[in-house]
């Protein structure tokens, strides 16, 4: 992940303010909305689990958004940009510019819009869209595929992967290049929501991995019996070559 987005294992850091309420103002609650029915829209949920009738909602929503969607643009802030505005600012700048990208709507439009006085909220929309989206509420889209297809066992030895930087991943930075020991495989092959760069996508196993703190910062690691643990996507691990 980019530096501005995943800041987890690095030190000397400045002090940061974290805001405590869910909503700051009022007008979040709506981001979170318009984020939770593009979910609920998503033209990949006629193939999730559950399988949707989603060809037959009447939206004019024809992409895929998941949380990935939404993580991919908060990653791509300018760094300034990203420390400035608060959490749902930046969704509401992620969910901008997908917007923007697929034609939905200009730059120029948004102008003219802001410019106006908003109109007061209306009712409830469509009801088949409405019902699609409480029903994605209610039941989600498991991430699970299949039984697990694991290539590493409990108690295997691996190294985490230096793959190039992508524009989305999953994997924390700091534990590039490190080496750790495999402390359970979850029981099935779980797919992303979207294809990186960096070999996530396709279902596959995850295992969480157990690392000694002094494996990742050496000399400047906390004394006593502590141990890091993380959740990784199989693409992210290599087995470790013996030498002959």
């Amino acid at each position: 992940m980019k530096l501005q987005h995943y800041l987890g294992g690095l030190e000397g850091l400045p002090e940061f303010n974290f805001e405590k309420r869910v909503f700051v103002e009022e007008w979040e609650k709506r981001i979170f909305g318009i984020h939770v029915a593009m979910m609920g829209l998503s033209n990949h949920l006629g193939s999730a689990l559950p399988a949707y009738p989603i060809d037959e909602v009447p939206t004019t929503f024809k992409d895929e958004w998941t949380w990935a969607d939404l993580r991919t643009g908060a990653e791509a802030m300018n760094p300034f940009d990203y420390f400035k505005f608060r959490y749902y600012e930046k969704w509401l700048g992620g969910i901008t510019q997908f917007f923007i990208d697929k034609g939905y709507v200009t730059e120029e439009e948004l102008a003219e819009r802001i410019a106006e006085t908003p109109p007061a909220p209306e009712g409830s929309g469509e009801p088949v869209v409405d019902d699609q989206v409480i029903s994605y509420l209610r039941l989600g889209d498991s991430p699970r595929r299949d039984v697990a297809h694991p290539k590493f066992a409990v108690g295997s030895t691996v190294r985490i992967t230096n793959v190039p930087a992508d524009a989305h991943s999953r994997l924390p930075g700091y534990l590039r290049g490190r080496t750790g020991k495999v402390e359970r495989v979850f029981e099935g092959d779980y797919a992303y929501f979207c294809h990186t760069g960096d070999g996530i996508g396709d279902p596959m196993p995850i295992y969480i991995v157990e690392f000694d703190p002094a494996e990742i910062w050496g000399p400047r690691a906390e004394d006593g019996p502590l141990t890091l643990y993380a959740e990784l996507f199989e693409a992210y691990l290599e087995p470790i070559e013996e030498k002959e």
